[in-house]
C-alpha cells in the first residue's frame, strides 16, 4: 500500500499533492498528526500532586494507623488526599484554560496541493506534501528540500548547532526548525510520531524550562527532609519504644502501638505538605488569570520569572510600535527608468513582508515583471535583490540605507547620507532602492552578494504608529528599576526618536554594526547605552547573552523570526500573537492580543506568587523545623512525644494549612529580591527552634509536676496552636481586613476545640490543671517574646543582605528594585 501511494505522488515539483493523492495518505495513516500536550500533561499533573515520595511516606503511616484501629489519629492523611486533590483540580483548570487558548492559536502549516498555496493545520500535513517555506516559519514535518531561493533554516533547537544553515535542493530540512531567511519548497519525508523532533520530543523542548527560583528553593527543602526523615525516624521510634519499657517489652505488653502512633505523629509534622500544594496552586491561578487578560503562559512557573528580570530587551516594531507600518514617501535621488515598477514588483511579491507589501498600493503593478535571478531578503544582511528578464541592464536592491551603502548612507555630506539622516531623525522608517548596473549570476545568488557600484536611486519612507500603552507600561518599567534596552534592525536614529516618542531619555543611539565583538566589551556597552539600531538576529542573541553573563536577568520581546533566537536565549521570551509562527513557538509568553499594556499585569501576578509563596513558605518551613526539632530532642531525650496524630492535626490544618491557601493567594506587588530560601530559613530555623525548645522543656516541667499523659498532651497542644496563631500572624503583618478575617477565624476554631466537648474529648484534650495551666501560661509568654525577638533579627538580617547588594547570577535585581527592606518579605518587614 505504501509503495503504491509513493508511486504515485505528483511528479510535478511545482504543484504538489492532487486532492486524490492527499485522501490516500490520510486514509492510510500518513499523516503528520501526534498527540503531544500543549501545556503541562495530565499525567505529570498527577505525578507531581499524587505520586510522590512524601504522599507514599503518608499514605503508609495512614494504613499503619487504620490497621491498629486507631482511624481518629489518620486525619492527616484525608488532609493529604485533599491537597492533591485542590492541586489536581487547580492545575487542570489552568491547562483546561491554557490548552484553549493554545489551540485557538495554533501554528499553520503552508502547503501547496494542486499548484494552489494553502494554509492548513499542521496535523493535517501528509507524507510527500510539498512544504512551502519562508521566513517566520517552522517546519511541520521532516522533509527534503526541492527547491530553494537563499533558504536558512535555524536548527539550534534541536541539533544545538547556533548558525543558521544554507539549504540547497536535497538538503534535509528537520521538523521543528526554523525559516530564518530566504524561502523555498520542501517534500515532507517523515511525518507524525516518526519526524525528528517528536521523536526527541523532550531533548527539542528542554530549552524550555524556565528558571523557578520558588520551585528550585523548594525541591532543595524536600530533598533535605527527604534525607533525615529516615534517621530522625528510627531515632523517634527507639525513643518512644525505650519509653515504652524497650522493645522486648513494649511487644510483650502490646504498648508498641502507641510508640508507633507517637513516632508517626512526629515524622507526619516533618512534611511540608502543603508547600508544594500552595507553590502549584499559586502558579496554576497566576497562570489562569493571566490567560483571562489573552496571555498565553507555556509554563506555569514563568508567572514567576517575569518578577525576577531586571532588564527588558524590546524590539521596536510590533511591540513599541503597533506593528502596522504604513508607506509614507519617495524621496528620488537618481532618476533611473523602471524603480516604480521595481517596488511594484516588490510589493506583489509571494513573500513579501510588512514593510514591501504597504508598496502595493502606491506602486500597482500594470505589467508583471519576471525576476531572473533574485536574492530574497535576510535579517542578517537587511536588504534583497532581483535581475528582470525585461531588464537586462543591471540589479534592483531594496533594503537598509547603511546595509548597502555602508557609511555613505550616515555621512550628512552626502545626498543619500543627508536625507536618510533627516528622515530617520523624524521617527520614519528608511529604506533604499538602489541599482547596480551588473545583473546577477548563479554565483552571486549563492554568495548572497552584488557586484558593481551600486547608485541610491530613492529613499523610501515608512510610519509606524507608536502603541498607546507602549509608554505606561515603560514608564511602569522605569519606577520599578527594570532596565529597558531597545533594540531594532532599524536605523539608530528612527529607533531613537521612537523611543523618545514613548518616554525614554535617550540620545541617537548606538549604530549596532559598531558593537564589538569581545562579550565583557559588549556588556560593558550594553550597560551605558539604551537604544540600539541595524542589529542583526546573532547580535540580539548575543545582546541578550552578555547582560546575562553580568548578572542580569533578562526578558525579551518581539514578533519578528530575526527576534527568535534572542527569545530562545533569554530568561523570559516574550513575543507578540501577531508575529511569526517561530517566535510564538520558543517563547515562555505569547501576548494574544498584542497588547504591551499586559506586562504589568504579568509583573504583577509573578510578584504576587513569589512574595506571597515566601510567607507561606516560612509558615511551612517553621513547622518543619520545630518538627524535626522535636523528633531531634525527644528521641535523643528519650521522651514520649507529647502529641498524638490527631492533634497535631488541629495546628497543622488552623493554624497553616488553610490560612495558607488564603494568604498565597491575596493581591501583593511588593517588588522582587533574589534569596528567597535563605530569607525563609533565616526566621523558620530560629522560630522552629523557639517552638522545639519551649515543648521539650514545657513536657520536662510537666513531667516533673506529675501532669498525667492527657494533661501533659493537652498543655502541649495549646502552647503549640497559640503560638502558631502568633507566627501566623507575624507573617501576615502589615494587618490587612481580610488578614484579621482570616487569622480571627482560625482563633475562633482553636477556642472552639478546646471548649465544646464532643471535640475536646475526640481530640482528647483535659484540664491542665490550674499548675499546668500557670506553666503553659509561662512558656507561652517567653515562646511568644522569643519569636517577636526572632523577628526583629530577622528584619535586620534582611537588611543588612539588601544593604550588602546583588550578588551572583539572577540576584541583578538591584538595590532600586528592593525599596525598604520589606519588600524582599512581602511587605511584611514593617
Amino acid at each position: 500500500m505504501d509503495q503504491a501511494i509513493a508511486d504515485s505522488t505528483d511528479a510535478d515539483d511545482a504543484r504538489g499533492l492532487t486532492a486524490a493523492a492527499v485522501a490516500e495518505r490520510v486514509a492510510s495513516g500518513q499523516t503528520n498528526s501526534y498527540a503531544a500536550d500543549t501545556s503541562r500533561s495530565a499525567w505529570n499533573i498527577v505525578r507531581a500532586n499524587v505520586f510522590t515520595l512524601f504522599n507514599g511516606i503518608v499514605a503508609a503511616c495512614f494504613l499503619v494507623l487504620l490497621l491498629l484501629g486507631r482511624w481518629q489519629d489518620a486525619l492527616f492523611g484525608i488532609a493529604a488526599l485533599s491537597n492533591a486533590v485542590i492541586g489536581c483540580v487547580q492545575e487542570f483548570r489552568a491547562k483546561a484554560a491554557l490548552d484553549r487558548l493554545a489551540l485557538l492559536n495554533a501554528p499553520r502549516a503552508r502547503v501547496r496541493r494542486d499548484g494552489v498555496d494553502v494554509e492548513i493545520a499542521p496535523g493535517d500535513v501528509v507524507r510527500d506534501d510539498l512544504l512551502v517555506l519562508r521566513a517566520g516559519d517552522q517546519v511541520p514535518a521532516d522533509a527534503t528540500v526541492v527547491e530553494s531561493r537563499g533558504l536558512q533554516i535555524d536548527e539550534s533547537m534541536l541539533t544545538g548547532e547556533s548558525d543558521a544553515v544554507d539549504k540547497r535542493r536535497g538538503d534535509d530540512a528537520l521538523s521543528g526548525s526554523i525559516v530564518v531567511g530566504g524561502e523555498g519548497t520542501a517534500r515532507a519525508t517523515r511525518v507524525g510520531a516518526e519526524s525528528y523532533a517528536n521523536t526527541f520530543a523532550s531533548e527539542a523542548k528542554k530549552f524550555q524550562l524556565v528558571s523557578s527560583e520558588l520551585r528550585t528553593s523548594i525541591d532543595r527543602v524536600l530533598k533535605w527532609v527527604g534525607w533525615g526523615i529516615g534517621p530522625v525516624g528510627l531515632l523517634v521510634l527507639n525513643a518512644q519504644m525505650m519509653v515504652a519499657g524497650g522493645w522486648s517489652q513494649a511487644f510483650q505488653q502490646g504498648t508498641w502501638s502507641q510508640a508507633v502512633v507517637n513516632t508517626i505523629a512526629s515524622l507526619t509534622a516533618m512534611i511540608p505538605l502543603g508547600l508544594v500544594l500552595m507553590t502549584s496552586i499559586a502558579f496554576a491561578v497566576g497562570a489562569a488569570r493571566l490567560a483571562g487578560k489573552k496571555v498565553l503562559v507555556n509554563e506555569l512557573p514563568a508567572v514567576e520569572g517575569l518578577a525576577r528580570v531586571d532588564v527588558i530587551c524590546l524590539d521596536k516594531t510590533g511591540t513599541l510600535t503597533a506593528g502596522e507600518i504604513r508607506f509614507d514617501d519617495a524621496l528620488t535621488l537618481t532618476d533611473r527608468t523602471g524603480w516604480r515598477e521595481t517596488l511594484g514588483w516588490y510589493g506583489a511579491a509571494d513573500d513579501a513582508n510588512a514593510t514591501a507589501r504597504c508598496l502595493r498600493e502606491p506602486f500597482p503593478v500594470d505589467t508583471p515583471l519576471v525576476p531572473v535571478q533574485r536574492i530574497p531578503f535576510s535579517s542578517a544582511r537587511k536588504w534583497s535583490a532581483v535581475s528582470f528578464a525585461e531588464r537586462a541592464e543591471g540589479t534592483w536592491i531594496l533594503g537598509a540605507p547603511e546595509m548597502v551603502f555602508g557609511d555613505q548612507a550616515a555621512d550628512p555630506a552626502t545626498a543619500l547620507g543627508a536625507a536618510v539622516t533627516r528622515l530617520a531623525s523624524s521617527g520614519r522608517r528608511t529604506l533604499v532602492l538602489a541599482h547596480a548596473a551588473t545583473v546577477l549570476d548563479d554565483d552571486d545568488v549563492a554568495s548572497e552578494r552584488f557586484r558593481g557600484d551600486p547608485v541610491p536611486v530613492a529613499v523610501l519612507t515608512f510610519i509606524e504608529a507608536v502603541r498607546p500603552d507602549a509608554a505606561g507600561a515603560l514608564a511602569f518599567f522605569r519606577d520599578q528599576g527594570v532596565g529597558v534596552r531597545v533594540i531594532s534592525g532599524d536605523n539608530p536614529r528612527t529607533v531613537a526618536a521612537i523611543a523618545r516618542e514613548v518616554g525614554l531619555d535617550v540620545d541617537e543611539g548606538y549604530d549596532a554594526r559598531r558593537l564589538p565583538d569581545d562579550d565583557g566589551e559588549l556588556g560593558r556597552i550594553m550597560e551605558e547605552h539604551t537604544v540600539f539600531g541595524r542589529v542583526t538576529p546573532d547580535q540580539k542573541k548575543r545582546i541578550v547573552t552578555a547582560l546575562q553573563a553580568r548578572g542580569h536577568v533578562v526578558a525579551m520581546t518581539g514578533d519578528g523570526v530575526n527576534d527568535a533566537l534572542a527569545i530562545k536565549t533569554a530568561d523570559i521570551g516574550i513575543a507578540m500573537n501577531s508575529g511569526a509562527a517561530a517566535t510564538k513557538a520558543v517563547a515562555r509568553l505569547v501576548l494574544l492580543d498584542g497588547r504591551f499594556s499586559h506586562l504589568p499585569s504579568v509583573v504583577a501576578e509573578g510578584r504576587q506568587v513569589i512574595a506571597n509563596i515566601e510567607r507561606v513558605s516560612m509558615l511551612f518551613l517553621t513547622k518543619t523545623v520545630y518538627a524535626t526539632g522535636l523528633a531531634v530532642l525527644f528521641g535523643v531525650l528519650v521522651m514520649e512525644f507529647p502529641f498524638l496524630p490527631r492533634q497535631l492535626s488541629i495546628t497543622d490544618g488552623l493554624t497553616i494549612g488553610i490560612p495558607a491557601f488564603f494568604l498565597a493567594l491575596l493581591p501583593n506587588t511588593q517588588r522582587y529580591v533574589p534569596g528567597f530560601l535563605k530569607r525563609s530559613l533565616s526566621f523558620a530555623v530560629p522560630a522552629g527552634i523557639v517552638i522545639a525548645v519551649s515543648l521539650t522543656v514545657y513536657t520536662r516541667l510537666a513531667m516533673d509536676l506529675g501532669l498525667s499523659v492527657e494533661q501533659l498532651r493537652t498543655g502541649a497542644t495549646i502552647i503549640l496552636a497559640i503560638v502558631a496563631i502568633w507566627v501566623l500572624t507575624v507573617l501576615s503583618r502589615p494587618i490587612t481586613r481580610v488578614k484579621v478575617l482570616v487569622v480571627g477565624a482560625m482563633f475562633i476554631a482553636l477556642t472552639a476545640i478546646f471548649t465544646i466537648p464532643v471535640l475536646g474529648e475526640f481530640f482528647q484534650l483535659q484540664d491542665p490543671g490550674e499548675d499546668g495551666a500557670w506553666l503553659v501560661t509561662a512558656v507561652v509568654v517567653i515562646a511568644v517574646a522569643a519569636i517577636e525577638a526572632v523577628r526583629f533579627a530577622h528584619r535586620r538580617f534582611v537588611r543588612r543582605l539588601l544593604a550588602r547588594g546583588p550578588v551572583g547570577r539572577g540576584d541583578a535585581a538591584t538595590p532600586q528594585m528592593s525599596g525598604e527592606a520589606g519588600a524582599s518579605t512581602g511587605g511584611r518587614l514593617k
